[in-house]
C-alpha cells in the first residue's frame, strides 16, 4: 500500500530542477500513504514518485522499479497488492523470466512487459499503477476492478498529471482549486457518493474502476477492461453454496499475505465474523500466533443505545461470542465524543472534500489506534453489496423510489443550497440523469426472471455507487494513518459468480444475505448466523450531538463564514434549532441522521476554509 504521483509531458524536457521540486511537493503531500520510504524517477519527459508503506518484501519491493526487456525500458510506480502473485510468477518463469525478489512489484512490472495492455485481465488484486515506457514514449495507467485503490488525474499545459489523492494535483503550478455546477451537484446532490470518473473539482478526473488508459503523442485513450456480465445460473443450491464458500475462502487466504503484523476488524456481525474465522483458522494451520482482532465502540454507547430498523442491536454481546469461538487476541478500541468531533477536519482532509462526517472520523481514529499493533487489516466490508444485505433490497418504498435508495432526501438537499446557487443548480435533474445513466449500464440476462431483474438493478446501483463510497472511505481513512484495509468480499471472481445467482436463491428464506447465512450455518455460531444486519457502529452518546451542535453554532455565529455563500443559512439555523430533525430524512444511507448532518455541515465549512475553491457556475 502506497501513494503514487507523477507527470508526463512529451513536448518538452521536464527533467529540470523546477519540475523535480514540483514532484517532491506532490509526493510530500501524501506522505501519510507511504511513511516508510520514498523515491523518485527522473526522465526527460516523465517524472514519477513513490511513497511506500512496507507490507511485503521490505528490500525487494522498492519503487519506482525499473526494467529493461527486449527493446523497451520501463519504470513502474504502483499502489496496491496483487493477490495472484504466485500464479503470475510461475507463468512468467515458464516463459523465461527470472526474479530477484518475492515482491508483487517485480511480478507486476514483468507481467506488463510480457502481456502489455492485456496485463489487467491477468490480475487479481487491488491496484492503481503507472508504467512509463521511455522507449515508446508512452504512459500506461490502470485501476482495479472495483476501484479499491484511487487514481486521480488532470491534463494541463500538455502534461498528464496523476496522483493517489486530489491534494497532490493542486501542488502542480497552475492547477486551480475550482468547483463548477457539476461539482456542486456531485457534492450536494449525490455526496458523499460520486459519479465514477468524476473528481468533484473542476478539470480533475478519476480513472474509473476497471479501466486502463494510455497517454502518448495522440493524447489520452481510456478503455474499460471488465464489467459484471449476466449469464444463466444453472448450479444447484448445494453446488452454489460450495462454490461461494470456496471462492470466499480462497479470497481470504490470498489476502492474508503480509510481511508485517496483520489483524481483522471484528464487529460480531456475519461478515466480519466470516473473515475473522477463516483468518484465525489460517493462523492456526500455519503455526502463526493467535489472530489479533479489533472492535470499535464509543464511551457510554450501550448506556444510550436504542433499537432502530437500521441498527437493531449493539455489537458487544456478539463480539464476545466470536472472540471465544476464535480464541483471538482481542482489543476493543473505545472512542470518546471530543476526539470524534475533533477528527472531522482530518477526515475531510483525507477525502479532500466533505464526506460521511463521524462515520469517516470514527474509522480514521479506529485505524490510528490499531496502527501500533498492526499495519494491515481484513474487514467484512462489501458483503452487503455483493450478497444483498441492505434494507433497500427488501423495502418497497426504496425499490419504487426511482432514485438512489440510500439518498432520497432530494428536496431537502436542494433546499440546503443558497438561494443564488439554487437558481442555477437543479439537483433533481442531475440526480435523475446519473440514475438513468447508471441503470442503462446494468447487465440483464435473457433468462433472468422479473424479480431477479428488479434486484439486479438495485444491486448494480449499490455496487457502483454505495459500495464505491465505502471503499473510498476505507482507503482514505486508513491510508491517512499509513494503514492498509483489505476487503476479501470484493474479489471480482466472487462478485461475478454471485451476480448471476437468482434472487430466490440469493435471498434464501426471504432474508438479507440469505444465501451467505445458509453457507455459514454450522460453521459459525447460530447467534452470529441469524443476527440481523447491523451497520458500522456509530455513537449514540447525546454528548456527540451536543458537541457538533456547538461546533456548527460557532460557525454560524460568524455571518462571514464561507458556508453562508454556498448553503442556505436560514435552513442551517433551523437544522441547528431542531438538532437536525428539520432535515426530515437521513442525508445518506442509514447512519447520517441529525448529528451526522450537523457534523457534515461543519465539514463543508472546514473544506471551504482549507481549500478555498473558486466557485464557477
Amino acid at each position: 500500500m502506497c501513494g503514487i504521483v507523477g507527470f508526463v509531458n512529451l513536448k518538452q524536457n521536464i527533467n529540470t530542477e523546477k519540475y523535480q521540486h514540483v514532484l517532491s511537493d506532490m509526493s510530500q503531500s501524501i506522505t501519510h500513504r507511504g511513511p516508510n520510504e520514498h523515491n523518485n524517477y527522473y526522465d526527460e519527459h516523465a517524472l514519477l514518485a513513490h511513497r511506500r508503506l512496507i507490507v511485503v518484501d521490505p528490500e525487494g519491493g522498492k519503487q519506482p522499479m525499473l526494467l529493461q526487456y527486449h527493446e523497451n525500458n520501463y519504470c513502474l510506480t504502483y499502489n496496491g497488492q496483487i493477490y495472484n502473485t504466485k500464479e503470475l510468477r510461475e507463468e512468467l518463469e515458464r516463459n523465461g523470466f527470472t526474479f530477484s525478489t518475492h515482491s508483487d512489484v517485480e511480478v507486476l512490472l514483468k507481467s506488463y512487459a510480457f502481456w502489455g495492455y492485456d496485463v489487467v485481465s491477468h490480475l487479481n488484486g487491488i491496484f492503481a499503477f503507472a508504467i512509463w515506457n521511455s522507449s515508446k514514449q508512452e504512459l500506461f495507467v490502470a485501476r482495479d476492478h472495483f476501484g479499491i485503490k484511487p487514481f486521480y488525474y488532470t491534463i494541463f499545459d500538455d502534461t498528464f498529471i496523476f496522483a493517489s489523492e486530489v491534494k497532490s494535483l493542486f501542488q502542480y503550478p497552475g492547477i486551480e482549486v475550482k468547483i463548477g455546477k457539476e461539482g456542486i451537484c456531485e457534492l450536494f446532490g449525490l455526496g458523499p457518493a460520486h459519479t465514477a470518473g468524476n473528481g468533484i473539482f473542476k478539470d480533475i478526473y478519476e480513472l474509473p474502476p476497471a479501466h486502463f488508459a494510455i497517454w502518448n503523442k495522440d493524447g489520452l485513450h481510456k478503455k474499460r477492461y471488465w464489467h459484471l456480465e449476466s449469464k444463466p445460473h444453472t448450479d444447484s443450491l448445494g453446488t452454489t453454496c460450495d462454490i461461494v464458500k470456496n471462492l470466499l475462502e480462497d479470497s481470504i487466504k490470498r489476502q492474508l499475505v503480509s510481511d508485517v503484523p496483520l489483524c481483522t476488524f471484528l464487529s460480531g456481525g456475519l461478515d466480519s465474523s466470516i473473515i475473522s474465522l477463516y483468518a484465525s483458522n489460517y493462523c492456526k494451520e500455519n503455526g502463526l500466533p493467535p489472530l489479533h482482532t479489533f472492535s470499535v465502540d464509543y464511551v457510554d454507547n450501550d448506556k444510550h443505545f436504542h433499537k432502530t430498523d437500521f441498527q437493531p442491536n449493539s455489537d458487544n454481546y456478539y463480539i464476545d461470542i466470536m472472540q471465544k469461538k476464535l480464541g483471538s487476541q482481542h482489543t476493543a478500541i473505545v472512542l470518546d465524543t471530543p476526539e470524534l468531533a475533533s477528527a472531522l477536519e482530518d477526515a475531510m482532509l483525507a477525502r479532500d472534500y466533505p464526506g460521511m462526517a463521524d462515520v469517516d472520523s470514527s474509522l480514521l481514529l479506529f485505524c490510528k489506534k490499531v496502527k501500533p499493533f498492526a499495519t494491515v487489516s481484513l474487514t467484512g466490508e462489501c458483503a452487503d453489496e455483493i450478497f444483498a444485505g441492505y434494507p433497500w433490497f427488501f423495502r418497497e418504498d426504496a425499490l419504487n423510489s426511482n432514485t438512489f435508495p440510500w439518498s432520497i432526501a432530494i428536496k431537502e438537499r436542494q433546499d440546503l443550497l443558497a438561494e443564488d446557487i439554487a437558481k442555477k443548480v437543479d439537483l433533481q435533474s442531475y440526480i435523475d440523469f446519473r440514475y438513468q445513466e447508471s441503470l442503462q449500464d446494468c447487465s440483464i440476462g435473457e433468462t433472468d426472471d422479473e424479480e431477479t431483474i428488479e434486484k439486479k438493478k438495485i444491486s448494480h446501483l449499490t455496487l457502483n455507487w454505495f459500495m464505491q463510497t465505502l471503499l473510498d472511505r476505507s482507503d482514505r481513512m486508513a491510508m491517512y494513518n499509513g494503514f492498509e484495509i483489505r476487503v476479501p468480499f470484493c474479489d471480482y471472481r466472487l462478485a461475478e459468480y454471485v451476480w448471476n445467482i437468482p434472487w430466490s436463491m440469493k435471498a434464501l428464506k426471504g432474508r438479507e444475505k440469505g444465501l451467505l447465512r445458509y453457507v455459514m450455518k454450522g460453521i459459525l455460531p447460530d447467534e452470529i448466523v441469524d443476527r440481523k444486519k447491523s451497520p458500522y457502529p456509530k455513537t449514540w452518546n447525546p454528548s456527540y450531538c451536543k458537541c457538533v451542535k456547538e461546533m456548527l453554532s460557532k460557525i454560524m455565529d460568524n455571518k462571514d463564514a464561507p458556508i453562508n455563500s454556498l448553503l442556505n443559512r436560514n435552513y442551517i439555523l433551523e437544522i441547528l434549532n431542531t438538532n437536525g430533525s428539520a432535515f426530515t430524512r437521513p442525508w445518506f444511507g442509514q447512519l447520517m441522521t441529525g448529528p451526522q448532518l450537523m457534523a457534515y455541515l461543519c465539514q463543508v465549512n472546514m473544506w471551504l476554509e482549507k481549500y478555498q475553491p473558486k466557485i464557477e457556475i
